[in-house]
Parts: structure tokens; C-alpha cells; sequence
């Protein structure tokens, strides 16, 4: 983690008990929040955070579990399942308590940066916690990769009916977050989609864009991203940095 800042950020979770991680900062800029997906901060993820940096974007990282700098699927599973104060992993109607935590990390970054507010993107794990942050203040926009909780419940939402009720409002605000998925994705399959834009949208107002990129594949910014010119994760990488430099910029 050469060339990041760390500092260890403290806040209550959603049942109110204390929970303390790092955070890794780099960049000048509109602050971007990147929240860690099971296999962790590993090459491609850190990739990702290069990709916004070099765009002129500052990234935040919250690091829940797991080494830093590699990836270990095996290892970081057991501790999701291992961290059930802070990660209901199965839970329907209602999202995990570290999403309490995450929401007052953002406070945090648009407090001490001096900015309007902040993006927010989760992957898998934490997918579905962007579509519950997207309500709080500090919040600007959001991405949601492959959101994949609750597990083994493909169509339910990892958030409650008052949550995803916050949720429509600030994005009726705010304007629409973004949403992604590869077309053959075992985990975040279509009936999940389905259910989001059942929560979301409707005749008046889509409030969260859904992008099915073609193939198979899971993680469309990380593990499967392919950086070439015109690649389908390429254009979906530009999307989702034109989108947060749009709302950050227009917000200062």
C-alpha cells in the first residue's frame, strides 16, 4: 500500500455498537469511496483505485477483512461468514449493520475534504450497500457492481421497505445511481436485477440505470475487467467515472 495514507476511522453500526477499520486515502479531487468485495484489496481492486486516481478523482478504501495487496477468496469467506456483527450476509429486508458504519465514513470524507458530498461504489458483498447509502447527505451517487446479498436469495433486497423508500427519494434528488452485471453472472443473476427494478423504477423516474454487459463473468470493474479499447468493462469503467465526475463536480 505504498503511496496510501491510513488512518484508522471508529463509528457505531446500525445496532449501535463501536467498530473501528483502516482506511486508505490517494488522490487530489472528488472523493470516491470504494467498499471492499470478498476477495479484498487485492491487484485488481488496487487497479481500480489507480484508475480514479490517475482521472483526477481522490479514493477512499475501507478495509474490513483479509491481507491487503492480494487476493484470498478461501480466507476472506470464512471471515465474512466469521464478522456476523458486522455482516448479515443472508439477512433479507434489512442491510448489514456495517452499513451504519460506512454511512458515517462518508460524513467523514465530505468533512474533512471540504466537499459537497461523495460517490459511493460496492461490488458483490458490498453491492447492495451502495443502494442504501445512496440516501444519506453526504452521498452524491452511487454504483452498485454486481450486488449480490442476500446469499442464496437471488430477487430479495439486502435492505428494508423504509430503507429502499430513503433511497427512492434521494435519487428523485439527487438524479440515478448506476448498476451492473455480466449477463451469465452466477451470483447477481437476472432475478436480482428484476427485484431492484421492481424496488426502483417505474413510469415516472429511473432512479437506478441497470447495465447487463454480455457473457459470462463476475466482478466487472476487479477480477474480470478487461482494459482494452472498447471493451464492454472499459465502457462501463467510463460510464461510471463520467457519471461521478458529473454529480461531484456539479455539486461544488
Amino acid at each position: 500500500m505504498d503511496g496510501w495514507d491510513r488512518r484508522v476511522f471508529s463509528a457505531p453500526l446500525t445496532t449501535g455498537e463501536e467498530a473501528s477499520f483502516d482506511v486508505y486515502e490517494r488522490g487530489e479531487g472528488p472523493v470516491v469511496m470504494i467498499m471492499q468485495e470478498l476477495p479484498g484489496i487485492g491487484p485488481e481492486a488496487l487497479r481500480l483505485a489507480d484508475l480514479f486516481v490517475k482521472d483526477g478523482f481522490r479514493v477512499a478504501m475501507p478495509h474490513l477483512f483479509g491481507p491487503l495487496g492480494k487476493v484470498s477468496m478461501l480466507g476472506n469467506t470464512v471471515r465474512a461468514f466469521c464478522m456476523r456483527r458486522e455482516l448479515h450476509l443472508f439477512a433479507r429486508g434489512r442491510s448489514s449493520p456495517v452499513v451504519g458504519w460506512m454511512r458515517a465514513l462518508c460524513g467523514d470524507l465530505r468533512d474533512r475534504h471540504g466537499v459537497p458530498g461523495v460517490a459511493v461504489i460496492g461490488m458483490c458483498l458490498s453491492g447492495n450497500f451502495a443502494l442504501t447509502l445512496v440516501a444519506d447527505d453526504a452521498v452524491l451517487t452511487g454504483m452498485a457492481s454486481q450486488p449480490s446479498l442476500p446469499l442464496f436469495a437471488s430477487g430479495a433486497l439486502h435492505m428494508s421497505e423504509a430503507e429502499t423508500a430513503a433511497s427512492r427519494a434521494a435519487l428523485d434528488a439527487k438524479g440515478p445511481m448506476l448498476a451492473y452485471r455480466f449477463e451469465k453472472e452466477p451470483l447477481c443473476t437476472a432475478a436480482e436485477f428484476d427485484a431492484i427494478d421492481a424496488a426502483f423504477n417505474d413510469a415516472e423516474a429511473e432512479r437506478v440505470r441497470l447495465t447487463v454487459l454480455p457473457g459470462p463473468g463476475h466482478s466487472v470493474l476487479t477480477m474480470h475487467f478487461e482494459d482494452g479499447p472498447g471493451t464492454p468493462t472499459r465502457k462501463a469503467y467510463e460510464e461510471v467515472r463520467d457519471h461521478f465526475r458529473a454529480a461531484l463536480t456539479a455539486a461544488a
